[in-house]
């Protein structure tokens, strides 16, 4: 007997604003503007999302604006992304045409 788990997802809506740090155990989907630090295991922004703050996840995957430094086992740039910061991961993957003022380390 095979019993999936159903990974558990929140998702900020573009119409959110929020002003502070946001911590989620597992998923985090947002296409919101945040003003602040995030923590989550696995991190998704899309096109229209803000995010000034430092993001710290073992999975981020980047489609809006974010300036800060980003900790992360997994880091996915897409096309639409605009990334300024210091990024620490294991592996990388950018987009041709993602706008970036990085440094990047892998550890």
């Amino acid at each position: 007997m095979i019993i999936a788990m159903s990974e558990k997802v929140s998702i900020l809506l573009s119409d959110v604003s929020i002003k502070g740090d946001v911590v989620e155990k597992e998923k985090l989907v947002t296409d919101s503007k945040i003003d602040g630090d995030i923590t989550s295991d696995k991190l998704v922004t899309h096109q229209g999302s803000k995010i000034n703050g430092n993001i710290s996840s073992s999975s981020v995957t980047l489609g809006g604006v974010s300036k800060g430094n980003i900790n992360s086992d997994k880091i996915n740039i897409k096309s639409t992304a605009e990334v300024e910061g210091v990024l620490n991961q294991k592996n990388l993957s950018i987009e041709e045409g993602a706008k970036l003022k990085i440094k990047a380390e892998t550890y």
